[in-house]
């Protein structure tokens, strides 16, 4: 009787072990050896109501991930604008972008929201456990194609960088992104009408640069209500022949 007592003891404190394990909260992404990364693009608008929860979970990986390679992109597409509410950060060219993704992912069509990671891998916006996975895949695949970004500078209207990358530059860009770091929307009408909607890391102005030559220097023009201490500048390197994204860089900003 006392052995039987003993095992159910044991048994109910083993399912109590796995119960917690199944509902803790997942760990952070490992640092990143042999110079991997992730870049996460969310597609996402203010006019679907499936999208709070992944611009909620996005936020989260940029608070959790700040100190590691993982660069967070949320595109606000303009296709939501005509069935309510428009998006006030929301852009033809974003859609565009997804499009394109659709066109070499091999999809049926696009929706929102969606993420994409290192233009190789998307998912339901919202999945935590594929993002998380995503993340940790990139951050532990070797990169040979290293982008360097230096003397990265704010003159004027206009950004300035020189640019450096370790492979052929066939059938590549240089993607320079101007990210809003936080922004929020008070909804008035549509599918998310009476919510105040927050998001982070908000593509404002993307630049593209065709890479003919593996280093150089580039120069564009500073978006509109650009600001150093709001907003930061994402670099990265995709193969436009079949969308992976092959190096990505924070740019370190001088001459503010």
């Amino acid at each position: 009787m006392k052995t039987y007592k003993i095992l159910t003891i044991i048994g109910l404190l083993s399912l109590t072990a796995l119960t917690f394990s199944a509902f803790r909260t997942p760990r952070k992404a490992k640092a990143a050896p042999n110079n991997g990364f992730a870049l996460v693009e969310l597609f996402t608008s203010e006019g679907c109501s499936s999208c709070p929860p992944a611009d909620e979970l996005v936020a989260k990986i940029v608070k959790e991930d700040k100190n590691l390679p993982v660069y967070v992109l949320a595109y606000h597409v303009d296709y939501w604008n005509s069935l309510g509410w428009k998006d006030q950060f929301s852009s033809a060219e974003y859609s565009s972008r997804q499009r394109q993704y659709a066109g070499w992912l091999k999809l049926e069509s696009v929706y929102t929201p969606q993420i994409v990671v290192n233009g190789k891998t998307e998912f339901v916006g919202s999945n935590e456990s594929s993002l998380r996975s995503a993340i940790q895949n990139g951050l532990q695949k070797a990169n040979n194609d290293q982008l360097t970004i230096d003397n990265a500078s704010v003159n004027a209207n206009q950004l300035t960088v020189q640019y450096e990358t370790k492979a052929s530059s066939a059938n590549r860009d240089l993607l320079i992104a101007f990210v809003q770091k936080a922004g929020h929307t008070d909804v008035k009408r549509g599918e998310n009408g009476g919510r105040v909607l927050n998001h982070v890391n908000i593509v404002r102005e993307m630049n593209s640069i065709s890479l003919k030559q593996p280093n150089g220097t580039a120069t564009v023009k500073l978006p509109q209500g650009y600001n150093a201490q709001g907003w930061e500048v994402i670099g990265f390197v995709q193969n436009i022949s079949n969308g992976e994204i092959l190096s990505a860089q924070k740019v370190v900003l001088s001459g503010i």
